[in-house]
């Protein structure tokens, strides 16, 4: 019996220490990710998974990894594409430890973003499978967004 105990207090010390390490693998993914973009660092690219999606604040920014590289690689070329700093991030894993979803809340050039995202870990490495950017707007001032909306329609 009391073996049984240790067997199980070892496997669930062993699952919460395996969920630390990955949980701050894809913090220091996104950490490096964001400072590549800042520095136009084109290794930025390699953090996605070759079949990714991007998704940008404009509804027409719904891109593959390849359209995207191709959208934003005169950003990078000029030596800094932008600069997203984290304020605050979640990081959530499946049950066999083998995706995770974040959220994170980032101050950017157009105030307050999230960013939402899909990763995978595939040959113990995590890669981007899908990430969206989308500008928050507080309550308090969506209804002047929503009628400057109409005035473009």
């Amino acid at each position: 019996m009391f073996s049984a105990l240790l067997f199980l207090a070892q496997l669930t010390y062993a699952q919460s220490s395996r969920r630390d390490i990955n949980v701050k693998d894809i913090n220091r993914l996104l950490d490096e990710w964001h400072g590549a973009a800042a520095v136009g660092d084109s290794s930025y690219f390699n953090y996605f998974d070759e079949d990714s999606y991007y998704l940008g604040t404009d509804c027409k920014e719904v891109w593959t990894l390849q359209q995207f590289k191709d959208y934003a690689m005169p950003s990078f070329r000029r030596g800094s594409a932008w600069s997203f700093k984290k304020k605050k991030r979640h990081i959530f894993l499946g049950k066999y430890g083998h995706y995770a979803w974040v959220d994170e809340t980032l101050d950017t050039w157009m105030g307050l973003c999230r960013g939402t995202g899909v990763l995978e870990k595939k040959d113990d490495r995590w890669v981007i499978k899908h990430y969206s950017l989308s500008v928050l707007i507080s309550n308090e001032i969506i209804y002047d967004y929503v009628k400057m909306l109409d005035k473009d329609n």
